[in-house]
C-alpha cells in the first residue's frame, strides 16, 4: 500500500510560524481525534495517527524543523527554476535532472556518498545519443571505451533505487520535490542514522494535581490521557512541584512501531494546610497576643498528626519555628523539616482589659 505524508504543518493544522506550545497542543488535539481506539470503524485511523506522529516529530525538534523549512524553500526554488527552464525555447534539453528529495536531504545531512558519483555518469552518457553527428569520432577512440562499463554499473545501481521511490511515492516529477517526499526522506534519514531502530510512537504529555499529604503518603495520582484513558502514577520520594515522571511504554500502541511513553508533570496544590518549600513543609499556627508576648506550650498539626511545640516569649508574626525531620521524604534518604509560621491573631470578641491596657500604653499611662 502506498503511504503518503502531507506537509507536517497541514497535518497538525498549525501556522508555519507556530511556537512549540501551539504545536504540542495541536498534536494532542489531533492525536485524540484520530486515535485508532476512538475511530474503530475507520481503517485509515492508524495511518492518519502515524502521519500526525511523524509530523510532530519533525516540528517539535528545532533542527529538524529548520532543515525541513530550508529544504521546502529550496525545493520550491528549484521547481520554479525548472518551470522557467521548460518555458524557454527547445534546443537546450541536455541538462541534468533536478535532484530528488532523497538526494537533497542526503546533501543537507552530508552523509550519503552514493549520489555524488552518479552525476558524472549521467553527464557522460547523455551527450552521446543527443548529438550523433558531432560525437561519432569519440566512441571510436580508446578513451571512450572505459566509459561504457561505468555507465552500465551506474544504471544497475540506479534502477532499484528508482523503483523503490516509485513504489513509495508514485510517479512524481523529479524537479518538483513535493513536501511529502521531503518529509519522508528526512524521516528515512533519521531512521538510518539511528542504526535502523524501529520508529517509536510520539510521547503523550499530561499533568496530575496532588496535595502535600498525598506526596507524603506516597499515594498514586490519577492521570487522564487525551483519549480519556486513565493511568495511575506513582509519586517517588523527592517529588516536588513541577517534577516530571516518565512512564515507559504506557502510551499509544501502533502496529510496526514501539509503544510510546507518557510524560507526566506533577502539580502540587499550595492552598491547603501545608505548603511545599522543596523537601520542607510549611504550615501556619495562629496565636493570640498573650501567647505571643509571654510564650506558651501548644500543639501544631503535622503530616503525621499533632506535634508538641514551644512558642518562645515575645514571638511576632514573622517568627518561624523549625521542627527537624518532620517534612517530606528526600530522594537521597532522610526527611525535610516542618516550618511553623506564627500568625498573631486577636480574640473572637473584644477584651476590655486588653483594650484598656493598649490605650494606657499608647497614652503613656501605666497601671
Amino acid at each position: 500500500m502506498v503511504t503518503w505524508m502531507r506537509d507536517p504543518y497541514s497535518v497538525l493544522g498549525v501556522r508555519r510560524n507556530a511556537g512549540p506550545d501551539e504545536i504540542k497542543a495541536a498534536w494532542r488535539a489531533v492525536a485524540k481525534a484520530v486515535h485508532p481506539d476512538q475511530n474503530r470503524d475507520d481503517p485509515q485511523a492508524s495511518q492518519r495517527f502515524a502521519e500526525a506522529g511523524r509530523a510532530y516529530e519533525v516540528l517539535k525538534d528545532p533542527k529538524l524543523r529548520n532543515r525541513y523549512d530550508y529544504a521546502r524553500r529550496e525545493a520550491e526554488l528549484r521547481r520554479m527554476e525548472e518551470m522557467k527552464r521548460k518555458s524557454q525555447p527547445a534546443g537546450n534539453d541536455e541538462t541534468v535532472d533536478a535532484e530528488t528529495a532523497e538526494e537533497m536531504v542526503s546533501r543537507l545531512f552530508g552523509t550519503d556518498g552514493r549520489a555524488r558519483p552518479q552525476q558524472p555518469a549521467r553527464r557522460a552518457r547523455q551527450p552521446a545519443p543527443s548529438k550523433p553527428s558531432s560525437t561519432e569520432p569519440k566512441p571510436e577512440t580508446a578513451k571512450a571505451e572505459p566509459a561504457e562499463p561505468v555507465t552500465t554499473d551506474t544504471d544497475v545501481e540506479t534502477k532499484p533505487e528508482t523503483a523503490e521511490k516509485t513504489a513509495i511515492f508514485g510517479i512524481l516529477p523529479r524537479a518538483a520535490a513535493p513536501a511529502a517526499e521531503l518529509v519522508s526522506a528526512i524521516v528515512r534519514r533519521i531512521r538510518r542514522s539511528a542504526n535502523k531502530t524501529v520508529e517509536k510512537v510520539p510521547e503523550i504529555f499530561c499533568e496530575v494535581h496532588v496535595s502535600v499529604e498525598e506526596i507524603f503518603r506516597r499515594e498514586k495520582a490519577t492521570a487522564t490521557l487525551p483519549d480519556g484513558q486513565i493511568l495511575k502514577v506513582g509519586l517517588p520520594a523527592g517529588t516536588v512541584n513541577g517534577s516530571v515522571i516518565r512512564l515507559k511504554e504506557q502510551g499509544y500502541r501502533l502496529n510496526g512501531m514501539l509503544r510510546g511513553d507518557v510524560v507526566v508533570t506533577v502539580r502540587i496544590a499550595q492552598d491547603g494546610p501545608f505548603r511545599m518549600q522543596g523537601p520542607d513543609v510549611a504550615t501556619t499556627l495562629p496565636i493570640n497576643i498573650q501567647d505571643a508576648v509571654l510564650g506558651c506550650e501548644t500543639t501544631v498539626e503535622g503530616l503525621t498528626g499533632p506535634v508538641a511545640i514551644t512558642i518562645p516569649a515575645w514571638s511576632g508574626s514573622d517568627h518561624v519555628i523549625r521542627l527537624e525531620g518532620l517534612g517530606l521524604p528526600k530522594a537521597d534518604g532522610g526527611r525535610g523539616d516542618l516550618l511553623v509560621e506564627l500568625r498573631l491573631m486577636l480574640w473572637d470578641k473584644p477584651d476590655e482589659k486588653v483594650t484598656d491596657l493598649m490605650r494606657n500604653l499608647r497614652n503613656g499611662l501605666y497601671l
